[in-house]
């Protein structure tokens, strides 16, 4: 019999074997065609026309097995997040009565987004008034204090810009749901401690973010490259970038 122990490098190609597991279902998923509502708020407009377009990662940049087990840890923590808080007193709704989760699709479906929930109730105390948007992210220790330091809107401005457009193509679903602060709560994936905020609605926000995703689609149907957020390659946002060969390759 094999004693696996004493094999040479064991727990780095049991690790390996989970990865590619990972890398191979992710490879079998159905590309998204639309632009997402969540990314709107990305540093970069010729990041965000590369991303709904479908254009291929560099080489290299796609995601490694173990980003995927943090996206993975992170939907559970999401899932545990919905259980406490409805233990707390909050009525807190995922999906329509139909079974659908709640999203809106604008656009001709080229512009969609779905939400984490509706809150419709919770305990006087809190004062709140509904219906309430519900967001949550998981965060490591380091992005989770500096999100509670900042909040929400200097710390993470693309969630923000998510919270907004939110609100806004949810109202025409649910009304009144842009005139009650969101909620948004982040949970500390080192310690699972949780963050809340309440957060207004922001409607210059939300148009911008509404004018950017019009401005995305309109140029990608055209052909026409947006441009780059930097004329600096070694930009430490550029280099962080999935398409950054892509896009240093373009003349312009």
């Amino acid at each position: 019999m094999l004693d696996f122990n004493r094999q040479p490098k064991f727990n780095e190609h049991f690790s390996q074997l989970i990865d590619q597991a990972l890398q191979a279902q992710q490879r079998k998923e159905t590309p998204r065609n639309y632009l997402g509502g969540s990314r709107l708020g990305v540093y970069c407009e010729r990041a965000l026309q590369f991303e709904y377009a479908g254009a291929p990662v560099d080489p290299g940049r796609e995601f490694s097995g173990g980003l995927l087990r943090v996206f993975a840890v992170g939907h559970a923590l999401e899932d545990l997040a919905v259980h406490w808080l409805r233990l707390a007193g909050l009525a807190l709704h995922t999906r329509r009565q139909n079974g659908q989760q709640f999203g809106f699709s604008v656009a001709g479906g080229r512009l969609r987004g779905h939400v984490d929930g509706v809150i419709t109730d919770a305990p006087a105390e809190l004062g709140w008034t509904f219906p309430m948007l519900w967001e949550c992210k998981t965060m490591n220790h380091r992005s989770w204090n500096d999100t509670v330091k900042r909040k929400l809107a200097l710390a993470k401005p693309v969630y923000a810009a998510q919270v907004a457009i939110y609100q806004a193509y949810m109202s025409a679903e649910i009304p009144g749901i842009a005139e009650n602060p969101a909620l948004f709560t982040a949970i500390n994936k080192d310690t699972q401690e949780i963050y809340a905020e309440l957060v207004p609605f922001d409607a210059a926000l939300a148009q911008r973010m509404s004018d950017r995703a019009a401005k995305v689609l309109a140029a990608t149907a055209a052909g026409e490259l947006l441009p780059r957020v930097t004329s600096d390659p070694a930009h430490h946002e550029c280099r962080q970038c999935a398409w950054q060969d892509r896009c240093w390759a373009a003349q312009h």
